[in-house]
């Protein structure tokens, strides 16, 4: 006795054979339904219906229109990326030039980007302090990848003026990722931040910080703090930099809305103690001509 399941995937067979056009000859779709006999799953294959059959022929024909345009898709977008790269660039570096005239630029976007500054423990946050500059470079295929570029000024944690992290298309089409070896100093400071780095990367469950992620160059595919950098802080970090201020002002603005709004209310609880103070002394007026009466 077998039972049939309520489970079906859909196979396609194709076995290079032409039509007399020398167009390939129409593919034959199987349902592979799961059947359980004496307690057992076993996959039997079962063909189609011919109406049925003729529609998912159709359907793949459409499919594979579909997915030649987008392929086309694709290729046209990248051109266009590529020719923006290359008009955006000189914009950049005269950003970079004006950006450097600001003490602390990069430091203060950095500080009020949620995502990046939720990364930060209180050693790597004394570290950042001594960020001048970020670049992110695309490579001219944007497909191979780009490399994030933190540029330092002197301080007492390292060596480095540049720490590089780089992010391209292995040889197989995976995604790889390298940094740049991060030369400690031997001073308190370094000493301490490079220990505290070390031991959190021994432990098998612990939350990402900033040189955490720089220095992991495990899985690439999934980097969303490199996302973050290159597509969100980097595209106009003076939204950022600004981004306290703004908040600041928005508050006041509250503050002085909230403010009004009271001195609005007390106004009107005046009036209308006022209003309630006419009507009583009017009925105290009219009882003591009713008395006299």
């Amino acid at each position: 006795m077998s039972e049939i399941k309520n489970t079906t995937e859909v196979t396609e067979e194709s076995n290079g054979v032409t039509n007399n056009n020398g167009s390939p000859a129409p593919k034959k779709f199987k349902k592979d339904v799961v059947e359980v006999q004496n307690g057992e799953e076993a996959s039997v294959e079962c063909d189609f219906d011919k109406d049925t059959q003729k529609t998912l022929e159709e359907i793949d024909t459409c499919q594979n229109v579909i997915d030649n345009l987008n392929e086309k898709a694709s290729e046209e977008i990248l051109k266009v990326e590529q020719k923006y790269n290359k008009l955006r660039k000189p914009y950049f570096e005269k950003r970079n030039e004006l950006i450097k005239k600001i003490p602390n630029f990069w430091v203060q976007a950095f500080l009020n980007h949620a995502q990046i500054r939720c990364l930060l423990s209180t050693e790597e946050e004394e570290c950042i302090q001594h960020l001048k500059n970020i670049e992110i470079e695309e490579f001219e295929d944007i497909k191979s990848g780009y490399r994030i570029k933190f540029h330092f000024e002197e301080n007492p944690f390292f060596e480095n003026e540049v720490l590089v992290k780089e992010f391209h298309l292995a040889s197989t089409g995976d995604p790889t990722c390298t940094s740049t070896e991060i030369k400690w100093k031997n001073t308190e400071e370094g000493k301490s931040l490079k220990d505290v780095i070390t031991s959190k990367q021994h432990k098998s469950k612990v939350e990402i910080t900033f040189f955490l992620w720089f220095l992991e160059n495990g899985d690439a595919s999934s980097d969303d703090i490199a996302e973050v950098i290159k597509d969100d802080l980097w595209p106009n970090p003076l939204q950022y930099f600004l981004c306290s201020e703004i908040e600041q002002n928005s508050a006041d603005e509250s503050d002085d809305d909230d403010v009004v709004e009271i001195e609005e209310d007390e106004e009107l609880d005046e009036e209308n103690e006022g209003e309630e103070l006419d009507d009583e002394e009017l009925d105290n007026e009219e009882l003591d001509e009713e008395n006299d009466e």
